[in-house]
């Protein structure tokens, strides 16, 4: 199970986790750029997950650079039974965060009609930070499979 892509101490995990904390910070650097995201529980779900994302990410893409310059196999059944509880809670939350705001934001923008009306809300803005959050949740998932299937392996 060494050559599964995304594996923790591997430069395709240091990848996977330096992208998951990319995407994450854009995600929430795209929203809280727009006026008004505050007024939305949603919104400020999809922040504070994205942080936790960025907090969890970055953290193991260091435990990754670390064990990349000592060659040290940090493959243990305790870390990597850590490793899979923080990436499935993150891929978790980082899903629900994403699915409600998708909700709020298609509720808004096409029903309610508020992109185009008199509140003129910065829906694209919205939308762009949505879609960024699916794609940081695609990489926590790759990375959740992954470390599962090395847990399970071990």
């Amino acid at each position: 199970m060494n050559d599964l892509l995304g594996c923790p101490g591997s430069v395709s995990g240091l990848l996977l986790r330096i992208g998951q904390s990319l995407f994450a910070a854009a995600s929430a650097g795209a929203m809280v750029s727009t006026s008004g995201f505050f007024n939305f529980t949603a919104f400020c779900y999809l922040i504070a997950s994205m942080g936790l994302q960025v907090l969890w990410s970055s953290g193991l893409a260091c435990l990754d650079i670390y064990s990349l310059w000592t060659k040290r196999d940090i493959r243990n059944p305790v870390l990597v039974s850590l490793f899979v509880v923080g990436d499935w809670v993150t891929a978790a939350l980082s899903l629900a965060a994403a699915c409600s705001s998708a909700g709020i934001a298609v509720l808004y923008a096409k029903d309610l009609k508020f992109c185009t009306g008199q509140a003129q809300l910065p829906c694209l803005r919205f939308e762009i930070s949505i879609a960024l959050a699916f794609v940081t949740w695609l990489f926590a998932a790759i990375s959740s499979h992954v470390m599962f299937w090395i847990l399970a392996s071990l």
